[in-house]
C-alpha cells in the first residue's frame, strides 16, 4: 500500500503574510513539516500542495516534491483542507498512481516530529482506522467557563461553578498539525474528522497555535526551550 504525504501550503495568508515560509528559528517554518515527513521514512511520496512559485521553491529545497499547482478553486480563502486534499488525490489518481493511505500536514507545525508521524501512520494500520488525530487537553475545564452578559460575569453552566478540575470530563482540540487518513475512507466519508477516528493525545509542549505575529514570538520561545537554544 504506497503512502502519501500532502503538505498544504497556499501563498495567501493575510494575518501574518508570507506564513508559510516565513523564517522560524533558523529555516523557514514550512521545512520542520517536509523534514518531518522525509525523516519519518514511511512515505513513499512527500509533496506540497501550492499555488505559489517562491513556495514551491522552498519545497523543493528541503527535499519535497511539487507535481503540479492548486486549481484556483482550492487556493482562494474559503477553500477548505479536504478540497484541497481531495484534489491532490485526484490529480494523482490521473496520472496513475493510487495512494491507499495519506497524511495531510500543515505547514506551520514547527513542533511536530518524524516519530509523531511514524507513531500515528503505526496506529492507522494497526487499528484500521479512518482517521488519526492529534489532539490536546484543554488546560482549563471548559464546562467552568464564564460568559459576559450585559457587562457581568456569568458562568455558562452554573452547575459546574464548584465542581473540582479532576471530577470534570476531560475535553481536547484538534492541535492542528496534521491528520492520517485511510484514502477510501476520505473519499467516501469527504471530510477529515471520520466516522472512525483514533485520537493521539500530545502533551501542551508539543503544540502552538500560530495565526498571530504574538503567537509566532511565543511558539519561537516554546521551540527554542524545547531544543535546548538561547532564547
Amino acid at each position: 500500500m504506497k503512502k502519501l504525504a500532502v503538505i498544504t501550503a497556499r501563498g495567501g495568508s493575510k494575518r501574518i503574510p508570507r506564513k508559510n515560509i516565513k523564517e522560524f528559528c533558523g529555516k523557514p517554518i514550512m521545512a520542520y513539516s517536509i523534514e518531518a515527513a522525509l525523516h519519518a521514512g514511511v512515505f513513499d511520496t512527500v509533496m506540497v500542495s501550492t499555488d505559489d512559485e517562491e513556495i514551491a521553491q522552498v519545497a523543493r529545497q528541503y527535499g519535497a516534491e511539487v507535481p503540479f499547482f492548486r486549481s484556483q478553486e482550492t487556493a482562494n480563502d474559503y477553500a477548505v483542507t479536504s478540497q484541497v486534499l481531495r484534489e491532490v488525490l485526484e490529480e494523482y489518481e490521473n496520472r496513475g498512481e493510487h495512494f491507499g493511505q495519506v497524511c495531510c500536514i500543515y505547514p506551520t507545525a514547527p513542533f511536530l516530529t518524524a516519530d509523531r508521524l511514524r507513531e500515528a501512520m503505526g496506529v492507522l494500520t494497526g487499528k484500521k482506522a479512518d482517521c488519526v488525530l492529534p489532539v490536546v487537553r484543554y488546560g482549563f475545564p471548559p464546562q467552568r467557563c464564564v460568559v459576559v452578559e450585559d457587562g457581568f460575569v456569568k458562568f455558562k453552566w452554573p452547575q459546574h461553578r464548584n465542581a473540582r478540575s479532576q471530577d470534570l470530563e476531560p475535553y481536547y482540540h484538534d492541535v492542528g498539525q496534521f491528520y492520517c487518513l485511510d484514502t477510501g475512507q476520505f473519499v467516501q466519508q469527504g471530510v477529515l474528522i471520520m466516522e472512525h477516528t483514533v485520537p493521539l493525545i500530545l502533551s501542551e509542549m508539543e503544540v502552538q497555535d500560530i495565526d498571530t505575529e504574538e503567537d509566532w514570538k511565543l511558539a519561537e520561545v516554546k521551540f527554542s526551550l524545547l531544543r535546548g537554544r538561547e532564547v
